[in-house]
């Protein structure tokens, strides 16, 4: 998952290739839930590994089930109806599929079994209607008190008595959620007689209300429905039974984003297959695919997979009615931006009341882009801009996962006729953690990008003067790759060393560092996937590194190796020679100059730090003799590249170096 304050996303002109979705969150936190209510265990496999999962498993924890993890599945131990906790403080970060179907639990359990429970989140939790839910429950006997604004959590229930001879009602127009919270919970008084629940209004995001029944089946209750306005309830009890195995479908409501790429990005013979998810789907998301193959795409099915290609070209611009899609209608608003005319996106009331009012945040954002769009109450009507209209853009995410995510399609600007591409920056891209952590890794396994668009900042100096710490420092804080070209050669000479190459054997070593299996992932240095890290500091190898860095044979043979990390999103590599032979076209070159003096009392300290003795005047001696042989060598001699930027860091921290580095770089960057 990026862990930055942003990420940028170079303009993008395909996407292909095959990708696995993580699990649903609709049927994840279901299933926990239901689980955790049955008896038993429940082996859950295939489950979200993200925030929303999280919270709701780190609640069952505090209610009394024993959780067990084994790789991507979850063991539960229900608690088979009876409280086991019947006092707690549960905080449910932004997840309204948790919130809403434990209080709905939670204040039946109490009423009937007595207890006492405070649900709470964050501030937009707080922002959540929940008053409709909240109206029912006490219009049975449930005893809640709101202790913020009243319709909002953080809520606090605790006991009553129940009543449920008459039927209950609830409103059905706001948010589906409140008619499956109640669906969920009331199995659990469902004892003797069966319970009807009735809807008032139009009931919005049917389809999630599907997953729900669905799922219920799957523990043993049966659920009656007069259409969609009357659920009846039978006797349950027996409580609800475990299926002992269930398996989580992927998201359908993540695989609209894969979809939207498809259809823009896999023209020709190319293909972006979705593995996890297909057509016969309980989610109702999964009707996102029908509306993306309204407007072009081309999607075939088959057992668990999708394979999306683009058709017409550009996409069609189509009114949809989207009661049955809210979450992954969000993405036709993005795919709006390829399409041939105004697209219109109506009945998305639910959208004001979810992470964040999406209406008025996509309108927002879509605006930056240079769309042209109409909002109304339920409705959204994007245009796109013309070739030339098109704005870089840092979107605000307002802390909503989707948002993030269907923001980073309109990257893909350049098949739209863009002039120019452009970047799209995405604001806070670790939202993406409430469902998908893995989004921007997975999007960028199956994006391309022209090599030159793909950003790259190169950090030269002599020896020891800070510039891998200051690299790697910078790769962390934009989200990029880390390319240490010193490693590569330590590498190089590691391997021939292995290898048993004689130390002046230049052609044989040039053999075996063409055919390098090296990788930077985490912070780790893999070579043939064995994390060498420890022996690259070797003495010995460091100085046969030194020998053959000088070899023009040994240096073409890494050429390309160091030319293919150049990888989306971006690219920080530090050495001796990146910005002037490796990467001549990096947009920001920076050459540190700290003094050979500070640059031996750095070299002293690190070696004390280890126990080692030093000298200082003998190391600044050998970094004085090693930069002249480095200015004077034939290959790559160190300098400057004309355009590099100079940094004497000589008295700063890297924190401060950090620092300016990335003032240069947004002084360049179109998102000022």
């Amino acid at each position: 998952m990026y862990d930055t304050a942003f990420l940028d996303l170079p303009p993008l002109v395909g996407a292909a290739g095959s990708l696995r979705l993580p699990g649903s969150k609709s049927i994840s936190n279901r299933v926990l839930l239901l689980a955790g209510l049955a008896a038993g265990e429940t082996i859950v496999h295939d489950l979200l590994d993200a925030d929303d999962t999280q919270v709701m498993l780190a609640a069952l924890q505090q209610l009394g089930c024993a959780i067990a993890r084994s790789g991507t599945s979850v063991r539960v131990t229900g608690l088979a109806g009876r409280l086991a906790v019947h006092r707690a403080q549960l905080f449910l970060g932004n997840a309204g599929t948790a919130m809403r179907p434990l209080a709905a639990t939670l204040a039946l359990l109490a009423a009937a079994q007595g207890g006492d429970f405070e649900l709470a989140g964050v501030a937009r939790m707080h922002e959540r209607p929940i008053g409709d839910l909240v109206a029912a429950l006490r219009g049975i006997g449930c005893l809640i008190d709101e202790l913020g604004a009243p319709g909002f959590p953080p809520l606090r229930v605790h006991g009553g008595e129940l009543d449920l001879g008459a039927p209950i009602r609830v409103r059905g127009d706001v948010s589906s959620q409140f008619l499956t919270a109640l669906l969920l919970a009331l199995p659990l008084v469902a004892q003797e007689r069966a319970i009807v629940v009735e809807v008032d209004g139009e009931l919005i995001s049917k389809p999630y209300v599907e997953i729900t029944l669905n799922l219920l089946a799957r523990f043993g209750v049966a659920i009656t429905r007069a259409g969609w306005q009357r659920f009846t309830i039978a006797p349950q009890p027996g409580g609800y039974r475990s299926p002992g195995e269930i398996h989580v479908e992927g998201d359908a409501s993540s695989a609209s984003y894969f979809i939207a790429a498809g259809a823009i990005g896999a023209a020709g013979e190319r293909a972006l297959r979705i593995e996890g998810v297909d057509q016969d789907s309980i989610q109702g998301d999964i009707r996102f695919a029908d509306a993306a193959a309204a407007m072009g795409a081309q999607v075939s099915s088959g057992p668990g997979w999708l394979e999306v290609r683009r058709g017409r070209w550009p996409l069609a611009a189509i009114e949809l009615d989207c009661n049955h899609i809210p979450d992954a209608a969000m993405t036709l608003a993005v795919m709006a931006l390829f399409a041939d005319g105004t697209t219109r996106l109506t009945n998305i009331a639910s959208w004001r009341v979810k992470e964040t009012d999406r209406i008025a945040a996509m309108a927002a954002e879509l605006r930056k882009l240079g769309a042209i769009v109409e909002a109304g109450a339920d409705f959204i009507a994007v245009t796109p801009p013309a070739a030339q209209g098109w704005r870089a853009a840092a979107i605000a995410t307002y802390d909503d996962h989707r948002i993030a995510m269907c923001f980073a399609l309109a990257a893909l600007n350049p098949l739209a006729g863009a002039q120019p591409a452009v970047p799209v920056r995405i604001l806070d891209p670790r939202c993406v953690a409430k469902t998908f952590p893995d989004y921007f890794e997975t999007l960028f396994g199956v994006a391309q990008a022209r090599a030159g668009d793909i950003p790259v900042i190169t950090v030269d100096g002599p020896s020891a003067s800070g510039k891998g710490t200051l690299a790697a420092a910078l790769a962390e804080r934009l989200g990029y790759a880390y390319l240490d070209s010193g490693a590569l050669y330590r590498a190089a000479a590691l391997a021939a060393r292995d290898a048993g190459l004689a130390d002046g054997d230049r052609a044989a070593t040039a053999r075996l560092a063409a055919a390098l299996e090296l990788r930077f992932a985490g912070g780790r240095t893999l070579l043939g996937g064995r994390d060498v890290g420890d022996a690259l500091r070797d003495e010995a190898v460091g100085a046969r590194a030194s020998q053959i860095s000088a070899w023009p044979e040994v240096r073409a043979a890494l050429h390309s190796l160091q030319l293919s990390m150049r990888r989306l999103p971006g690219l920080v590599a530090d050495g001796r020679d990146m910005g002037s032979v490796i990467f001549p076209d990096a947009r920001l070159k920076i050459f540190l100059t700290a003094s050979a003096a500070e640059r031996a009392e750095r070299r002293a300290k690190q070696l004390i730090s280890k126990g080692f003795s030093a000298n200082i005047a003998g190391l600044r001696a050998d970094l004085e003799a090693r930069d002249e042989r480095d200015r004077n060598r034939a290959a790559a001699p160190l300098k400057p590249a004309p355009d590099a930027l100079l940094l004497d860091n000589s008295g700063l921290t890297i924190e401060a170096s950090v620092a300016q580095v990335l003032q240069w770089w947004q002084e360049r960057s179109p998102f000022r």
